[in-house]
């Protein structure tokens, strides 16, 4: 066993009370365990990955919960570290215990994203909601519509992108805050997806209030603020895992392999011998270029981490995110096709297969639209990777008020 594991182990068993309560999880974040791979002033122990691996082993060994939360699967904790990364890059001392310590604890379990409106999708830094310095100076004002908005209906708190300056230019008139979501004027209204679930809404904010202390980054900065988040969602978003991957062990110690050598594709090949395609030398083909486009991206993955960047901010993370997309697509599309009559059903409980494969490939598209759309993955690496130059730029340098504005509709039609 490592020292780290050892040393993890031991205080586990020192600590450890039995209840998985706020004290706990207190305790966990007071060590530097909560998020080890952080540095000491953001409640971590500067661990690398992987030495936070070994706290995270050492925690699952014990059967005790609360540890290592930052190496923890992206699904489980994007509510930690898309918050967590702006607080990390730009927050306060008193912000990070004030709001980032209860993310850590799951005090606040649950957040939502408040970017897109109607009128500003791709072209994010369009947004027209405004936040107004109230009178005294302790508040600020919201007020606006937002959409797309995952778990708005269940959220506790939101990162809130918002107008602060209509007379700069759009990019330097932005403020970011954390905002809680439950309150008077904060309206949430679902919205109905393709697959039946109403997983996205739309936010009216009227007369909203946000504390001027949660303001992060300073007035006007909310764009720079932005790109930790973005970066850290895009990040998680292109290595998170696809339908059907497995988790193997590797290892003296039977640890789960961090090595993106492990990428298997058994969901696919299962698929194929469900079809009684599995000696298909198209089929065989198609397995295995979807394989390799997973291994690539496990090693593209792999090299972002690596990278002495602010977590998520690299580039790389785009790739991961883009290469990601087509993979989700790819493999559900094929398992599609090998369903053959079958994937016409849609009915959970008469063919649950078909069912998870229809909604995998419906839900595909979120990878190709929530965090920053396919295409301005594109243009990201076209400038940032390859140094290509950017597209023209008309409303560059000219304040946001004199810009054309699009006109922002409710998509429900609850408005």
């Amino acid at each position: 066993m490592s020292s780290i594991y050892n040393e993890a182990a031991e205080w586990i068993t020192d600590n450890w009370t039995g209840t998985d309560d706020l004290a706990w999880r207190n305790r966990i974040v007071d060590a530097g365990y909560g998020v080890p791979s952080w540095a000491p002033e953001n409640f971590g122990r500067g661990y690398t990955r992987d030495q936070a691996r070994e706290v995270l082993r050492a925690f699952d060994d014990a059967r005790v919960p609360g540890g290592a939360r930052d190496v923890a699967p992206f699904s489980e904790v994007s509510w930690l570290l898309l918050p967590g990364a702006a607080l990390t890059d730009y927050g306060t001392a008193e912000q990070k215990e004030r709001l980032l310590r209860p993310m850590i604890t799951r005090e606040w379990d649950l957040g939502c994203l408040l970017y897109s409106e109607p009128g500003a999708g791709s072209d994010l830094a369009s947004i027209q909601t405004t936040a107004e310095l109230s009178g005294d100076g302790e508040n600020y004002i919201l007020n606006g519509q937002k959409v797309w908005t995952t778990n708005g209906h269940r959220a506790t708190f939101a990162i809130l992108i918002a107008r602060t300056n209509w007379d700069v230019p759009k990019h330097a008139g932005i403020s970011l805050f954390i905002v809680p979501m439950q309150q008077d004027g904060v309206e949430v209204v679902p919205i109905r997806q393709m697959t039946g679930d109403s997983e996205f809404n739309e936010v009216f904010l009227t007369d909203a209030v946000v504390p001027a202390a949660n303001l992060i980054g300073g007035e006007g900065n909310g764009w720079k603020v932005l790109q930790s988040a973005l970066g850290a969602e895009r990040r998680g978003m292109g290595e998170m895992a696809q339908v059907g991957r497995d988790t193997v062990e590797s290892g003296e110690n039977g640890s789960p392999a961090s090595s993106p050598l492990f990428t298997r594709s058994d969901d696919l090949v299962e698929a194929a011998r469900a079809a009684d395609r599995l000696d298909d030398p198209v089929i065989v083909d198609e397995i295995m270029k979807i394989h390799t486009w997973r291994l690539t991206n496990d090693w593209t993955q792999a090299r972002a981490k690596m990278e002495n960047r602010s977590r998520g901010a690299s580039p790389l993370a785009s790739l991961g995110k883009l290469a990601n997309s087509r993979i989700l697509h790819g493999a559900s599309d094929l398992e599609y096709r090998l369903l053959g009559t079958r994937g016409l059903q849609y009915d959970k409980e008469g063919d649950p297969d078909a069912y998870r494969t229809s909604y995998d490939m419906m839900m595909g598209f979120f990878n190709s639209v929530g965090g920053g759309t396919d295409q301005i993955q594109r243009n990201i690496i076209s400038e940032r990777v390859l140094g290509l130059p950017r597209g023209a730029q008309p409303d560059k340098g000219v304040p946001f008020r004199d810009v054309r504005k699009a006109v922002n509709r409710s998509l429900s039609g609850e408005k």
